[in-house]
């Protein structure tokens, strides 16, 4: 077959996109479709129209067209077959067939229209190589840019370090007579140490050191440390890891998974302490909990020598069963008799500067019972496809979670689902055939919502569902109380954060 061109028109033959595959002149390929609605006969069913030299193969779309066009002495079952294809291609751009949804989206279904056909001939390609094309994934490009993300954050961080250094030397000059010293660059580099970055509690990270480019290294290191720039970045760099890849960055741990969700908090005391949580859990969705798994831990940062010696209160309401482990320079029988967190040896401190787990618990389960947030989904075959109904409850109603998204996987190639009774807000991703619940909050004013949809589709189609939500409130109830110094027993003004989020929450 040899196609001329594929065009998306009105019923009036107004072009919206047109792509021409052999050389064709604007006025030329403008006549052809003008021409076409005068030439299909009205009240019978059409799917070519032909005249004295050309070929119009046309597929109705709600209040548009598709027309290729071609020449006379073409294949009409090849032409059928690749029509077929270029309907199919739309919605996946597309989420309505709208001459203002076309016009926003013209570029990116050129693209996808120069996939199927080169040259005027069509190429054997499928909708699933044809998304993969477009999208242009480049693996070095994106090593490239999370790498110069990183330095970028890092270059700042160390600027405002330095800058808070300056001012800090200035008002100590001041205040001691001296004439103000005038400092230029960064001052005395040797005073720079490795010291661990750190992004997700401390307001200026501690001395990072700036990497000039990514390099391979032959021995085992450290991940990439991404900041709070976004969530797609983490969990690339998260799959660069475990596919065995290895980027050097500055030295230092990885930030927990708070600092990619939860700002850090606003006033840092000298004793600043995180309490998180991390629940790992998967369903059936038939009912009946395959396996759940809540991680915990208290963390201290202690920035002032003078608050080093001192011990923590811990107030443990858990009434879950867990299992609780104390950090090996911790007094166990202390924490064991009085809830207590102290050293082992009175004298000693806690490090300086450094995030050091004190207590640490694991809870394991398969009761049911306590799932924080159970999922429904009852897709029902119909004659059009599949009427989908989705609710969820919160069945741990002290939680209040935030920014809850439920994942529900779509056929692709059919089109955006249609939506009815529905708590929240939606969106649909053509690109990766998710339908995304959103819920800002869900809370014990709002504990159960529903989702009702139809789509074209199988049962099956619409799992596994992923859930992914954020909360200040921690899942295993054990918060610290008191921080208090270990001479004297007064107390200690401390701050503290507490989080609990997903690792992973999946309904297969």
């Amino acid at each position: 077959m040899v196609l001329l061109a594929a065009a998306v028109c009105t019923k009036a033959g107004k072009a919206i996109v047109s792509r021409q595959f052999v050389e064709m002149t604007r006025t030329r390929i403008e006549g052809l479709l003008a021409a076409f609605p005068k030439l299909m006969n009205t009240g019978k069913q059409h799917t070519f129209v032909e005249t004295d030299s050309v070929r119009y193969v046309y597929q109705p779309l709600e209040k548009l067209y598709m027309v290729l066009i071609t020449t006379k002495n073409s294949n009409i079952l090849e032409d059928l077959e690749t029509l077929r294809l270029f309907s199919r291609v739309i919605p996946e751009y597309c989420r309505v067939l709208e001459e203002s949804e076309i016009s926003e989206h013209c570029f990116d279904l050129i693209f996808a229209f120069d996939e199927i056909v080169a040259l005027g001939y069509r190429e054997n390609v499928n909708l699933a190589q044809i998304r993969t094309f477009t999208e242009m994934d480049s693996h070095e490009e994106k090593v490239f840019r999370a790498v110069r993300e990183t330095q970028e954050r890092e270059a700042k961080a160390e600027m405002r370090r330095k800058a808070k250094e300056l001012q800090q030397a200035r008002r100590d000059a001041e205040r001691s007579g001296k004439k103000v010293p005038a400092f230029g660059g960064f001052g005395n580099v040797s005073s720079m140490s490795s010291g661990s970055l750190i992004t997700d509690t401390i307001v200026e990270p501690e001395k990072p050191k700036i990497t000039p480019a990514p390099v391979r290294s032959s021995g085992p290191s450290k991940a990439l440390k991404l900041g709070a720039k976004g969530k797609e970045v983490d969990n690339f760099v998260d799959q660069l890891k475990s596919e065995g890849e290895t980027i050097i960055s500055s030295s230092g741990k990885r930030g927990s998974d708070v600092s990619k969700v939860l700002p850090p908090p606003v006033h840092v005391e000298s004793v600043h302490l995180r309490v998180e949580d991390k629940i790992s859990l998967s369903c059936g969705r038939d009912g009946g909990l395959q396996n759940m798994e809540v991680l915990g831990m208290v963390t201290l940062r202690v920035s002032d020598e003078k608050s080093g010696r001192i011990r923590l209160i811990i107030n443990n309401n858990d009434n879950k069963g867990l299992q609780l482990q104390t950090h090996p320079n911790v007094d166990k029988k202390l924490f064991t008799a009085e809830s207590v967190i102290g050293l082992k040896n009175p004298e000693k401190s806690f490090p300086l500067n450094n995030d050091v787990g004190v207590l640490k618990w694991r809870l394991q389960t398969t009761d049911e019972s306590l799932i924080p947030l159970t999922i429904n989904c009852w897709p029902s075959e119909s004659a059009s496809g599949c009427d989908v109904n989705i609710e969820y409850e919160l069945q741990e109603e002290n939680l209040e979670l935030n920014d809850v998204v439920i994942s529900i996987p779509v056929p692709s190639g059919v089109g955006a689902p249609v939506i009815g009774d529905l708590d929240g807000e939606y969106k649909h991703d053509s690109r990766r055939n998710v339908l995304e619940w959103c819920l800002p909050v869900i809370d014990a004013n709002n504990k159960t919502g529903s989702l009702e949809f139809s789509i074209a589709g199988q049962p099956n189609d619409f799992f596994p569902i992923n859930v992914s939500f954020v909360s200040k409130r921690n899942y295993c109830d054990i918060q610290v109380t008191k921080v208090s110094h270990v001479d004297g027993d007064s107390s200690v003004r401390f701050s503290s954060e507490t989080s609990f989020v997903v690792d992973k929450y999946v309904i297969e």
